[in-house]
């Protein structure tokens, strides 16, 4: 047990949760949810990620992380005109087709030979722009990114987790004495709210489907490509039973899906974690931990994080993401074969591009896993 562990699990803890709770806060606003039922998604979903993550990384041994699927309740914010119950059916069916996934075992297969190189390529690409979105906010609030910079540079020299953890507190510091905190609202203790739910055939494909579809290609296939960068064989099976049960049973309370945790689970398996590969599971304990105080003071914390200037969680994500994204670059490009399609998945997931409601991470994996394999089929026909 190292000091970085519990640190690199707890950053990820905060980066999840407090660089994509505005996306829940906007889905719930879509669907009209009451406080209560907003309340509600938020407390379960935490218990979520506490259960999940502490099965699946106590059973395989392994960092296995989860997360709430953003591109999920990315999809759910654009929609308009669906209350809570007929949202509540689609949430089934989206759970149902990850347990019916799951079941399918040429999923778990194709997933393990997706290539090493293409798999940190993509992950990479996923976390430029988190990276990059630093200095965008180095622009507008230099004041108080600039010194969050410099101090990760110093202390990095002796202690990268301790860099990440000392900037986190310099960072609540500095928007304190910079005066860029927003006022604080009522706190209170989460609660839990049943819905219940409508079957409406319009939305369940309308909304269920998408679900389903955003969710499997945008964070469960980066998630399991950042276990494999990172040496690990992900057990595709078990984590898509587990999360699709987790989402089944907190469907009910407004929870939209439980899925594989990608760009923070990128903070729990690289070596700024633990230098021992073996070690780095201990991670999902001490990120368990963390999200079940979120899942009791879960609504507290939504108005505490909202008191946050913006510029705050995106200067700390992207330090913190900065040590994975460098590792998972030089992995991409280690191989010397695989340099030009690992470059197309970089730079395809890089650019942000989307289409049909999937992201970039999917469409930069399916690049270069053409480009990459157009050799191998030009070999194997003039052999």
């Amino acid at each position: 047990m190292r000091a970085s562990v519990v640190i690199s699990a707890l950053v990820a803890v905060l980066v999840g949760f407090g660089g994509s709770i505005a996306i829940i806060l906007a889905a719930a606003a879509a669907l009209q949810a009451t406080p209560a039922q907003t309340s509600s998604w938020i407390a379960v979903l935490c218990i979520c990620m506490m259960a999940t993550t502490a099965i699946l990384s106590w059973r395989h041994r392994q960092p296995i992380v989860t997360a709430w699927s953003t591109p999920g309740a990315a999809l759910i914010a654009a929609t308009s005109g669906i209350a809570m119950p007929e949202a509540v059916g689609a949430f089934f069916l989206a759970a149902a087709l990850i347990l019916a996934t799951a079941l399918f075992r040429p999923v778990n297969d194709a997933l393990q030979r997706i290539p090493s190189s293409i798999a940190s390529a993509m992950l990479a690409g996923v976390l430029f722009a988190f990276v990059v979105a630093v200095f965008d906010h180095l622009q507008d609030a230099p004041a108080l990114v600039l010194p969050l910079i410099v101090v990760f540079a110093v202390i990095r020299l002796f202690s990268p987790a301790w860099a990440v953890l000392a900037v986190l507190a310099l960072g609540i510091a500095l928007s304190y004495g910079l005066g860029m905190t927003s006022p604080l609202g009522n706190l209170s203790i989460s609660s839990f709210v049943w819905v219940a739910p409508r079957f409406d055939p319009a939305v369940m494909i309308g909304v269920g489907i998408p679900l389903y579809l955003v969710t499997m290609a945008s964070q469960n296939l980066p998630g399991f490509a950042v276990l494999q960068a990172a040496g690990y064989t992900p057990p595709s099976r078990s984590v898509l039973t587990v999360t699709g049960l987790a989402s089944l049973l907190s469907a009910p309370f407004g929870a939209h899906t439980t899925s594989l945790a990608a760009i923070t689970a990128s903070l729990c398996t690289g070596p700024d974690a633990h230098s021992d590969k073996d070690k780095r599971w201990l991670t999902g304990p001490f990120y368990a931990l963390g999200y079940a105080v979120l899942a009791v003071f879960g609504a507290s914390v939504v108005t505490l994080f909202a008191s946050f200037p913006e510029a705050l969680i995106a200067a700390v994500a992207g330090i913190a993401l900065t040590g994975p994204f460098v590792g998972a670059l030089r992995a991409g490009m280690a191989a010397e074969g695989d340099r030009f399609p690992a470059a197309a998945t970089f730079v395809v997931t890089a650019s942000g591009y989307s289409a049909f409601g999937i992201g970039a991470a999917f469409w930069g994996l399916l690049a270069g896993l053409a480009l990459w394999g157009l050799p191998q089929l030009w070999r194997s026909r003039a052999a």
